[in-house]
């Protein structure tokens, strides 16, 4: 009998877990927001994902659910579980991927090294924050910010006048890190328990959104291998989480790694492994959301560097470009998503992997290029 995961969200997350879902003889079904997203090939439904009747309906035909993106309300999630629905990862673990405050509170009891930070909610904590840590700091909306989005530095208290007027609660704030450099740490957890990790990575950030990704990160003692392995599984066992997790990381002087935030999905700064590992997050999130045994996170070669196709061309002819860049940089696998141009938009990402990261690295740029 076949297996059926059904995945609330029809972006390029769920669009990336139709092949090996397909190699791994499960039947994907996708509960899209709208006709013509990114994963339309196996959209089965169309459908308000903040909507309990909906959601509740398309689980019916399913064995499973899981999610492309974190957003899903948690009333919604509730009634998966008292309706009896698998739901990988559960509500209880997806409010600290949902929930900035609840994250930080939950990392501080597990011990997780992160940058001091507080909930404010007026602009006199503000400022008394400010004052204790050197006049600059992160504010953030506690719900729904992604790709630098609800994220802002302040130097003055009346910067978040705005979001103290129109947000429902206390803001959280956190020290201004004075990083060396951005790092991830992906590990994967099963139903049953078992955990494995993937090598940590570095990321690059343009305007808040990741624009590329090394692997293994470059520079990377053991012991700094060691330490962000060990605490991304602290972290997936802490918050029960199943399926993939994502830790994103400041590196500070001294290899000193401080957690900045957390996903509970496939992320970007996994999709190296789809070209780069013996198995891609995506194939690891199916596994482990089905219980199934989990796959092996070795690297296939010395190096991996995706590149973020954003925007894409103003003509919109992102496949017209293929053959060209194809033919140009034939060690590179071009993925797009399906999705209409738009500035800073994710549209697609190239893979290359390699033995000599200066070549991989011009090779994964330079066919990025062609689709900009």
């Amino acid at each position: 009998m076949s297996m059926r995961v059904g995945v609330v969200g029809g972006g390029q997350l769920a669009r990336m877990m139709i092949a090996p879902a397909v190699e791994l003889g499960v039947e994907l079904r996708v509960l899209a927001e709208g006709e013509g997203m990114a994963a339309s090939l196996a959209a089965t439904a169309v459908g308000d994902y903040k909507d309990v009747d909906t959601v509740l309906a398309f689980a019916r035909d399913v064995d499973v659910i899981t999610f492309d993106h974190e957003h899903v309300p948690q009333p919604v999630l509730r009634a998966l579980v008292e309706a009896g629905v698998p739901v990988h990862p559960g509500p209880d673990a997806l409010r600290f991927a949902q929930d900035k405050l609840e994250m930080r509170r939950r990392l501080a009891e597990l011990g997780a090294p992160q940058p001091d930070w507080a909930a404010v909610a007026d602009e006199d904590e503000l400022r008394a924050f400010l004052g204790d840590h050197g006049g600059r700091a992160v504010v953030k909306t506690p719900r729904g910010g992604y790709d630098g989005k609800g994220v802002r530095v302040v130097s003055d208290a009346s910067d978040a006048f705005d979001w103290f007027a129109s947000w429902d609660g206390p803001l959280l704030v956190e020290e201004l890190v004075p990083f060396t450099r951005e790092l991830a740490q992906q590990v994967a957890r099963r139903a049953g328990g078992e955990v494995v990790a993937y090598p940590v990575v570095e990321t690059v950030q343009r305007d808040g959104v990741c624009a590329e990704v090394i692997a293994p990160a470059p520079r990377a003692s053991e012991k700094l291998l060691e330490v962000a392995a060990r605490l991304g599984v602290t972290i997936a066992e802490g918050l029960g989480v199943t399926g993939m997790l994502a830790v994103e990381l400041f590196e500070t002087e001294g290899e000193r790694i401080l957690v900045n935030e957390l996903a509970m999905r496939p992320h970007n700064s996994g999709h190296w492994t789809q070209d780069g590992a013996v198995t891609s997050q995506f194939e690891q999130h199916l596994r482990a959301v089905l219980d199934l045994p989990l796959g092996a996170t070795d690297p296939l070669a010395d190096w991996a560097v995706m590149v973020n196709i954003l925007g894409g061309p103003a003509d919109g002819g992102l496949t017209d470009r293929f053959a060209t860049a194809m033919t140009d940089h034939a060690t590179a696998k071009i993925h797009t998503y399906g999705k209409d141009p738009r500035p800073g938009r994710k549209v697609g990402h190239v893979n290359v992997v390699g033995d000599d990261l200066e070549d991989v690295v011009y090779e994964a740029r330079a066919a990025a290029e062609y689709f900009s």
